[in-house]
């Protein structure tokens, strides 16, 4: 017999979050045995993140609302954030030549043009504050889960109103995601029919294949230092954006997002420091651990009963996404940029560093790190970018 939502089966903060690491511990068991790889192939472990959660709260085990979600989302965000910056290689981004930019632009201007054309199709027919959900779901449609919560803390969006936001992204951003996957065997014929060249692809990622190559064994010494840095600039980055006035009318940049660039500034300026050779003992896998734990908890806050509640949203979001597709194919066809430039560039804005690699890895199994590189771009673009968008939800908000 389910539980009722009002009624989750679990409500202790510790036991939440224990239930929230122990699913992403079987969901990576599991993606590492041979018997299920298909299946993990066609749906990877980023999806797994945030669905199962989200069944779990919408059957009553979890609520959509607790402690430890707030917890996750104030302390485990900056630290993905940071170590994820402190660790790119701004150099190889740049490597990645004027093809990948232009595409990754491409795809950031899609969300922020379709954002609010497609809320000004259909914001009379939503809620007050839906331009507020609308902002935190180009956060994360440009960068992931991460700016997604940046955003969201920045325009005041209440936990409540991410649930129809939350399906929304699940269903048509992994959706696209799914196709795009399911595209990747077409890219040789897509390839032709522009006269793309990948030559700029296979040198970016020979020097990235060097990089990794020089990765150790990550130890204890490395380990503390990795998250005594990490937590170290989390706390400090929060404190200063609490000294910090809000900004924008409605407001769009708040404390939580000052302390948001305040730590990825910190975190870039670090990654051209000798600290960003904590790289080759594995900081970006200790920030993504924290990532997918935030992925983890903003699926345990949606109901999949909302989709029944919010059929706007969904059609909201296939118009933006349709305008994102539309810019990046034009853009394609115009300066004759590979598929994998065109699915990689699309996921490094909709699904972010923890996507990315695995859509450049369907495509070119080699170029997975192209990918990392790519989302993590992304990231950095996406605080800012996100920030404008929801400054245009926001004045849009006013004339309807």
């Amino acid at each position: 017999m389910p539980f009722s939502p009002g009624d989750p089966l679990i409500t202790d903060p510790t036991s939440i979050f224990a239930l929230l690491a122990g699913i992403l511990a079987a969901v990576f068991w599991l993606s590492g045995l041979d018997q299920f790889r298909r299946l993990f192939d066609v749906l990877p472990p980023v999806i797994w993140a945030y669905f199962v959660p989200m069944i779990a709260t919408t059957i009553g085990i979890l609520p959509d609302a607790s402690p430890a979600y707030s917890w996750i989302s104030r302390y485990l965000l900056p630290l993905s954030l940071f170590l994820l910056m402190v660790t790119i290689d701004l150099p190889a981004v740049l490597h990645l030549g004027k093809l990948a930019i232009i595409m990754m632009l491409a795809g950031t201007v899609g969300i922020v043009i379709g954002g609010p054309i497609a809320f000004l199709v259909f914001g009379q027919f939503l809620p007050v504050d839906a331009w507020k959900g609308l902002a935190a779901l180009s956060g994360s449609w440009i960068g992931g889960t991460a700016n997604m919560v940046a955003i969201q803390k920045s325009v005041g969006a209440a936990d409540a109103a991410l649930g129809p936001i939350i399906v929304v992204d699940t269903v048509v951003g992994y959706g696209w995601m799914g196709i795009l996957l399911f595209l990747g065997s077409f890219q040789k014929r897509f390839d032709a029919w522009i006269g793309a060249d990948t030559s700029a692809l296979e040198e970016a990622n020979q020097h990235l294949q060097e990089i990794e190559v020089k990765r150790k064994p990550i130890m204890m010494s490395h380990l503390g230092m990795i998250l005594g840095l990490g937590f170290v600039a989390t706390v400090i980055s929060i404190s200063i954006g609490q000294m910090l006035p809000d900004l924008g009318e409605p407001s769009v940049i708040s404390k939580t997002t000052w302390a948001v660039l305040v730590v990825v500034t910190l975190g870039l300026v670090l990654s051209f420091t000798p600290i960003r050779r904590l790289e080759v003992y594995g900081a970006s896998k200790v920030g993504y651990i924290a990532l997918y734990l935030l992925m983890a908890s903003i699926g345990a806050r949606a109901n999949l009963a909302a989709v029944l509640d919010a059929p706007l949203y969904l059609l909201t979001g296939l118009v933006w996404i349709s305008i994102h597709v539309a810019i990046l194919l034009a853009a394609a066809r115009i300066f004759r940029a590979p598929l994998f430039l065109v699915a990689t560039g699309s996921m490094a804005n909709v699904g972010g560093a923890a996507s990315a690699p695995v859509v450049a890895g369907a495509y070119m199994p080699s170029m997975a790190p192209v990918g990392l590189l790519m989302g993590v771009s992304g990231y950095i673009l996406g605080i800012y970018a996100a920030l404008g968008c929801a400054w245009i939800l926001g004045q849009l908000s006013l004339l309807l």
